[in-house]
């Protein structure tokens, strides 16, 4: 099978959790036969450096071209220092989401046994939480109209929503637990805001091309309470741009690392995977982030771009395998002895090669 895979490496630690990914997808082209072909392309920061464009037209080409995108991160201190930046890194993701199309971001929260301890939160607490985000991507306040008035002492950002972009989401979040434990949870703010109550309004609607899906409606303000205390509780929750953005980063923190969380941003004809974690700035050039996020991303993509399930288990079962092993990065090592980002990501290839 031919492979053809943009590759947007970014700033920061990105092009180091991401050199780690292409060491692993060359690995399973050998093992099981696929032709890989990689394309690089510049986003965030070494767009703007170089074309004064966080995400130019090249890079967009690249992208439309290829069958899925490996994304490693955006942000430079440069630009989020200096609050008068007309062009900033972030600008390229919002654009690139638009531009493709990429209107729902899957994010799993899953709990590694191996890692129970290294979570902020009490094991029995999360014990078995194994989450799915569908967050909305290209609507709400994030792309709603904004500005400033009255001599810059007055700003605002507006909230909009289409029910079509509503009925879209939702579709992903039924079907995806309709492979799951048929739970599905609509957060909203529908006491307060319009745009929530279209949204529960909307989700109301479709409940009966799903009688098999039990669904709940819950505050989006209860849902970041039960995050942290039952999180277990949960299964597939849909909910719009800015709660989901702030929701899953909260979610983050249950497993114990923000380096262990993939995801995927989908729309009708592209999608791309990335790690959750960021650029982290601070870490770029010193090897020591973690490939992790990265390399479960790279899974995720051969599952659900590729349809390559078997491909997708045998790094899944790696990495396993190199946290149950204490085989990690200094973020997941607790003080004790750790290994630097290549090293773990040759520790997964190793593992690849040998099963």
């Amino acid at each position: 099978m031919i492979l053809k895979i943009a590759v947007l490496p970014g700033d920061g630690i990105g092009p180091e959790v991401t050199d780690q990914s292409i060491k692993v997808i060359k690995c399973i082209g050998k093992k099981f036969n696929h032709k890989i072909e990689l394309e690089n392309a510049l986003v965030g920061a070494a767009a703007i450096d170089k074309h004064n464009d966080p995400y130019p037209d090249e890079t967009h080409q690249v992208c439309k071209n290829s069958d899925a995108i490996l994304f490693g991160a955006i942000g430079d201190p440069k630009y989020d220092n200096d609050p008068k930046a007309k062009v900033r890194p972030e600008q390229g993701l919002l654009k690139m989401r638009k531009k493709l199309g990429l209107y729902a971001n899957l994010r799993p929260t899953k709990v590694f046994k191996s890692l129970l301890d290294m979570s902020p939160i009490k094991e029995e607490r999360i014990t078995g939480t194994n989450i799915l985000f569908v967050r909305e991507l290209t609507g709400g306040i994030y792309f709603g109209k904004r500005g400033r008035k009255d001599n810059d002492n007055f700003a605002f950002d507006t909230c909009e929503y289409h029910r079509d972009e509503i009925v879209r989401i939702a579709k992903i979040g039924f079907e995806y637990a309709q492979k799951r434990t048929k739970k599905l949870c609509c957060v909203d703010k529908a006491n307060v805001l319009e745009t929530s109550r279209l949204w529960r309004e909307t989700v109301q609607s479709m409940e009966k091309d799903y009688p098999d899906i039990k669904v709940s409606y819950e505050f989006v303000d209860a849902v970041a309470m039960r995050l942290v205390q039952w999180p277990n509780s949960y299964d597939v929750l849909i909910t719009s741009n800015l709660f989901g953005d702030i929701l899953t980063d909260e979610a983050s923190v249950i497993s114990g690392s923000m380096g262990l969380m993939p995801s995927a941003s989908v729309g009708s004809k592209n999608a791309l995977y990335e790690p959750i974690h960021g650029s982290y700035p601070e870490a770029a050039g010193k090897n020591i982030a973690n490939p992790i996020a990265s390399i479960l991303s790279l899974s995720m993509m051969l599952e659900h771009s590729f349809n390559l399930k078997k491909e997708s288990d045998i790094i899944n079962n790696a990495v396993e395998d190199s946290l149950k092993n204490k085989y990690v990065t200094p973020d997941l090592s607790s003080g004790k002895s750790s290994y630097t980002t290549n090293q773990v990501g040759d520790y997964i290839i190793d593992y690849i090669e040998k099963n």
